[in-house]
């Protein structure tokens, strides 16, 4: 690991040499990218990410001189994947410098990627407000490019941020738009039962029964069990629906909330 870090250090001060020295200014920024290359791969080795990701960056800044934009973006990116084991903050900082270089050059796609990287990476950091920007960004350049279904995962991303945030209307929006888009699928149409179900738990949470009871006939028992504050029998549904799609955590937090504020409601008409 000692000699990784060493022949790293000796290929980064060789190529410091070629920027600072004189030379043709083209030929000077390409022997000094090669040899940036190397030394960040042996940083690598040696498991030294920080230092992997600083020379990564120094890297796209001479493919930049280059004019090499693509280049450039990828050695964003590979200083983004290093420092993602270090500095959350300095790899969504590589990953915007890639996603502006993509966008200035239509690759939509992979700015979409990228954008996505990001969300997923403010959703660990438990920042949801720029976890939905970055997912509904990314739902945009897939869609640009008409990659819906990869667009439809990210608005799905938001869709659960957004329930989690007790923001139940926006998602229910988005669960709705999803399962119509997907009726028309072959490949996706399977997945409206779940994207309906997903929207009728957040009917539930806002306490509208009426929207429920329209939106699935399949989740009648449910609704039931809410207009009639049958917490018994809502809690045996909840296992149930538990017991054979196994919904997902948050799924099951927003439901035990409708159960909990059903109890609080019983109780206060005890006391009454």
């Amino acid at each position: 690991m000692g000699d990784h870090i060493r022949r790293g250090e000796e290929f980064e001060k060789k190529a410091d040499k070629k920027i600072n020295g004189w030379a043709l200014l083209g030929s000077k920024y390409e022997d000094a990218a090669d040899l940036l290359t190397q030394s960040a791969n042996q940083f690598k080795l040696a498991k030294s990410w920080d230092k992997a990701g600083s020379v990564f960056i120094k890297l796209s800044n001479c493919h930049l001189k280059l004019d090499s934009r693509h280049e450039a973006a990828t050695a964003y990116v590979d200083a983004a994947s290093c420092y993602k084991k270090t500095s959350t903050k300095g790899a969504i900082s590589c990953y915007l410098q890639a996603v502006d270089i993509y966008v200035d050059m239509g690759r939509y796609s992979n700015a979409a990627k990228y954008c996505k990287e990001i969300g997923e990476l403010y959703e660990l950091e438990q920042n949801s407000d720029k976890a939905i920007l970055y997912f509904e960004k990314a739902a945009d350049y897939y869609e640009f490019q008409e990659s819906n279904s990869l667009a439809n995962k990210c608005k799905l991303k938001v869709a659960e941020i957004s329930a989690q945030l007790e923001q139940y209307q926006k998602a229910i929006q988005i669960y709705e738009d999803v399962a119509r888009q997907s009726l028309n699928n072959n490949l996706l149409k399977y997945g409206v039962r779940g994207y309906l179900l997903n929207a009728g738990i957040c009917q539930l949470c806002k306490g509208d029964v009426v929207a429920i009871t329209n939106a699935l006939e399949q989740y009648e028992d449910l609704a039931t069990a809410i207009d009639e504050e049958d917490v018994p029998k809502l809690t045996s549904i909840i296992k149930e629906f538990d017991s054979i799609s196994k919904l997902d955590s948050w799924k099951v937090t927003l439901l035990l909330k409708v159960k909990n504020a059903l109890k609080s409601r019983e109780l206060e008409d005890d006391l009454t």
